[in-house]
């Protein structure tokens, strides 16, 4: 464990200790169709410092609104929360094509609001993604997205002015933590995706942000599982950020 970690760790646990008892456990189903029901550890909140959403992101906690959980389910144990450490980012053939491959997708950073635009991708993308449920685009935002926890922000993603892509992103001094991630599914063959995370990198480097958290990783969940190729990666498991390297770098 690093030495960033065990302070992370140590002053998680004194924080833990006060605010246990609001949260609370909440049973719903799966929301990544798993045959399994999925247990919810969650509590609401109010503005908090940058640290310490710093300290909640650090021991795997994610943001809903202004909810922060984790999950406590009883029978499964597939979500795992992964984390990026943008500096030591070895890019593979296929994320180098997938850059080369949207050159021509002009990027914008701005403020999180529900706009029409927004909206209607947003539910574009939902009823490509999730036909057999009633999501609609202005209670994502309203109840997942919009927070009056930590600043967020957007990142968007442009094709001849037209959109394509929007990141929900939170944004601390030394990390940024991804939320969510519509696009339109016309261009799925863009991976933008991949892209949307490899733009999250690079303005991580820019900024000298040191970790940035991206949800959670499924290992049986396509829409999931992409993020393990990023390479290397941390996944938090017992309690302990583990370093997953698939092609270390060859010592001279």
């Amino acid at each position: 464990m690093s030495l960033y970690d065990e302070q992370c760790q140590q002053e998680f646990g004194f924080l833990e200790a006060r605010m246990e008892r609001f949260f609370a456990e909440i049973a719903v189903e799966c929301p990544y169709h798993l045959p399994y029901d999925a247990l919810f550890y969650q509590a609401l909140f109010s503005p908090l410092s940058e640290r310490v959403m710093e300290l909640f992101l650090a021991s795997g906690y994610r943001r809903n609104g202004n909810c922060l959980y984790t999950m406590h389910c009883p029978d499964c144990s597939a979500c795992i929360p992964i984390r990026l450490h943008p500096q030591e980012m070895r890019l593979n053939r296929n994320q180098r094509r997938v850059l080369k491959k949207n050159k021509d997708i002009e990027i914008e950073f701005a403020p999180l609001g529900a706009s029409e635009e927004n909206i209607d991708l947003c539910e574009k993308f939902l009823r490509s993604r999730y036909p057999q449920k009633n999501n609609d685009g202005r209670s994502y935002y309203d109840g997942f997205f919009l927070n009056r926890i930590i600043p967020s922000m957007e990142i968007r993603y442009r094709l001849n002015g037209r959109l394509v892509g929007t990141a929900i992103v939170d944004v601390g001094q030394n990390w940024m933590n991804a939320v969510y991630f519509y696009f339109d599914p016309d261009e799925a063959s863009r991976s933008l995706g991949t892209f949307n995370i490899l733009t999250m990198i690079d303005t991580c480097l820019k900024l000298d942000i040191s970790y940035l958290y991206l949800g959670y990783y499924i290992e049986k969940v396509g829409a999931m599982n992409y993020k393990s190729r990023f390479d290397p990666h941390y996944l938090y498991v017992n309690d302990e950020w583990k370093k997953i390297e698939k092609d270390p770098p060859v010592k001279s």
